[in-house]
C-alpha cells in the first residue's frame, strides 16, 4: 500500500454508495425544506411546535405505515437471502440484524412517547 492508497477508499467512489450518499442527501434537503415552509406557514416556531404536537397521533399511523412497508421489504429479501445462501451463520447474522433494528425502532418510538407524554 502507498502513501496516497489510503486517501482515497474505493469504496467511497463506487456508483452504489455515491446513489445512496445522494438519496441520503435529497431525504434530508427534503425534511429540512419541509420544516421550514412549515415554521413560515404557522408562523414561528412555536406555532409549528403545537401543529406537530396536535397532529402526533396521524404521524404515529404514518410511521407505523412505514414500519409495515419495511418488514414487508425485509421479510421478500430475507426470503430470498435464506434460499440463496442457507448456512446457519446467514440465519445468525440476520437474526443479530433484525433484533438490532427491533431494539432500535423500540428505543427510537419509547423516546418519542416519553417525550410526549
Amino acid at each position: 500500500m502507498t502513501g496516497r492508497t489510503w486517501l482515497r477508499p474505493s469504496w467511497l467512489f463506487n456508483r452504489r454508495v455515491g446513489l445512496a450518499l445522494l438519496w441520503a442527501l435529497l431525504m434530508v434537503g427534503i425534511a429540512v425544506a419541509v420544516n421550514v415552509a412549515g415554521i413560515h406557514v404557522v408562523g414561528g416556531i412555536d406555532g409549528w411546535e403545537h401543529w406537530l404536537r396536535a397532529h402526533s397521533a396521524h404521524f404515529f399511523v404514518w410511521r407505523l405505515l412505514l414500519y409495515a412497508a419495511a418488514v414487508y421489504g425485509w421479510w421478500r429479501m430475507r426470503q430470498r437471502l435464506r434460499q440463496r445462501e442457507p448456512a446457519p451463520e446467514t440465519h445468525q447474522r440476520l437474526l443479530r440484524i433484525e433484533i438490532a433494528a427491533l431494539t432500535t425502532i423500540v428505543l427510537l418510538e419509547g423516546s418519542q412517547w416519553l417525550r410526549s407524554g
